[in-house]
């Protein structure tokens, strides 16, 4: 089970002028309590599509369908993605597979050498390919896009595709799978063409929501994860977010206490600290679904406001010796989100030696979850002490339930502070412009006009140049 701790933000201890007060709750209630309602109205009516994934079969049935058709004569998987089309997959792997899982032999394994590519970066798109052609008749490419058109899915599908059809001739189809529309788009059109074998991109889930459709289960499940784990995880959290009184609920303290931070404290910077490198990834999916989510210029009645916290992430115990020195003594414009683990996957027993030296006696013997927990406890100590709020997120163990409650609890907490701050949580017209500019400046037809507005942009001055 994921439990939330929110004690260290109130003001008991961090002080009324960083903390949430008795009188900061008193005043929210009739906000959080209407938001919560219409987030249920709209989960009731069917208007929330991420909200039906836990409880969607049929997309389960249709990725393991694929996974027995598949897994059996697969050594490697590539995804192929951007955004929310990679980051979910990234997340899983990293969370529920051990770190050295692409280093085991096939058989050891239980499932393919996964690689996602979710960059067009030509130094790690012509290494891994480098390394995946060598099995080619054993490699499965999944490609993950909506539409299709989007520049960095599409150029790396392009390159993919036709080391297939060289590597493999006439059956290079037979090694793709593309998630996308059931019915329309351009990868659609080309995978009806080629005759890929297709999951559907769910048409009412956005990108940022969609890690438990097929987008995210489809390569989870092909690597040995138990994705009836995850759904589950995400349908128990999904049933403690109906919970009427919100200090009672997970989804809607966390918002209370985001909120509040963001509005009345002045944090507006949102940390998530993972005290686990298997949970490092979860924060990265983290900052897209907020940032996408909150980061709007507009209300819904067209006020513009430019709200939205930032998201950052960190990683304990590393980041203590690299950001913790600003987030004591800098600016007090943070709230930090700390994930705990109970139980870890693996144990390491530190050895009982240098007794005869006092600074490395006591660690002798010791486990190093302490020692990792103990870290956690101390920085939150410190982080008190300076007056900086902070929450923990508690894990009893990493295990796909827990992983499906904590993505659950998210999107439902993202749900609530879109709410709250009366903008639109699922568009994101600010990631349209650079797409369009994308296109113009690598020539597409059609973007004439914008390719000539961007032309100043790029054009070299020599009272610029350094």
């Amino acid at each position: 089970m994921v439990q939330l701790f929110w004690k260290n933000a109130t003001s008991k201890v961090v002080g009324e002028a960083h903390g949430i007060t008795r009188e900061d709750l008193a005043g929210i209630d009739p906000l959080i309590r209407q938001c919560h309602a219409k987030v249920r109205s709209q989960i009731a009516a069917g208007l929330l599509g991420y909200a039906a994934l836990p409880g969607n079969t049929e997309y389960r049935a249709q990725v393991q369908a694929l996974v027995s058709r598949y897994k059996p004569n697969t050594t490697d998987m590539l995804v192929l993605g951007i955004g929310g089309s990679a980051l979910g997959s990234i997340a899983l792997q990293t969370a529920l597979n051990p770190s050295t899982y692409n280093l085991l032999t096939d058989r050891k394994r239980g499932g393919p050498r996964l690689f996602v590519l979710d960059n067009v970066d030509p130094a790690v798109i012509a290494e891994t390919l480098k390394v995946v052609s060598r099995r080619a008749k054993s490699l499965l490419v999944n490609v993950i896009s909506k539409g299709g058109e989007t520049a960095e899915t599409a150029a790396q599908f392009m390159i993919v595709r036709e080391l297939l059809r060289k590597k493999l001739g006439a059956d290079f189809a037979r090694r793709i799978v593309a998630t996308t529309d059931q019915r329309q788009g351009t990868l659609y059109e080309v995978a009806q063409a080629d005759g890929y074998a297709c999951l559907p991109v769910p048409d009412d889930v956005g990108g940022r929501f969609s890690v438990l459709s097929s987008v995210g289960l489809f390569s989870a499940a092909m690597c040995g994860i138990d994705i009836d784990a995850i759904l589950a995880g995400a349908a128990s959290m999904a049933e403690r977010c109906t919970e009427v009184a919100w200090q009672s609920n997970p989804a809607t303290m966390l918002a209370v206490v985001k909120y509040l931070a963001f509005v009345a404290k002045g944090k507006t910077m949102h940390v998530m600290m993972p005290y686990s490198n298997r949970l490092y990834m979860l924060a990265d999916w983290y900052r897209q679904l907020w940032a996408e989510s909150l980061g709007k210029r507009l209300t819904r009645d067209g006020h513009e406001v430019c709200t939205g916290p930032t998201p950052i992430k960190a990683l304990g115990t590393t980041d203590q010796h690299s950001q913790v020195q600003l987030y004591r003594e800098g600016p007090n414009d943070k709230l930090t989100v700390f994930i705990e683990v109970k139980k870890h996957p693996q144990e390491v027993r530190i050895p009982a030696a240098f007794a005869e030296q006092p600074g490395l006696a006591y660690l002798g013997g010791q486990k190093l979850s302490k020692l990792l927990n103990a870290e956690k406890v101390a920085t939150e100590f410190a982080m008190a002490v300076s007056q900086r709020p902070t929450v923990t997120l508690k894990f009893d163990a990493i295990t796909p339930g827990s992983v499906g409650e904590f993505i659950f609890l998210y999107e439902y907490v993202t749900s609530l502070m879109g709410e709250m701050l009366n903008i639109n949580a699922y568009d994101q017209p600010a990631v349209e412009l650079g797409k369009l500019a994308t296109f113009a400046l690598m020539g597409r037809e059609g973007y004439g006009d914008m390719a000539q507005k961007i032309k100043p942009f790029t054009r070299a001055s020599k009272r610029h140049l350094v």
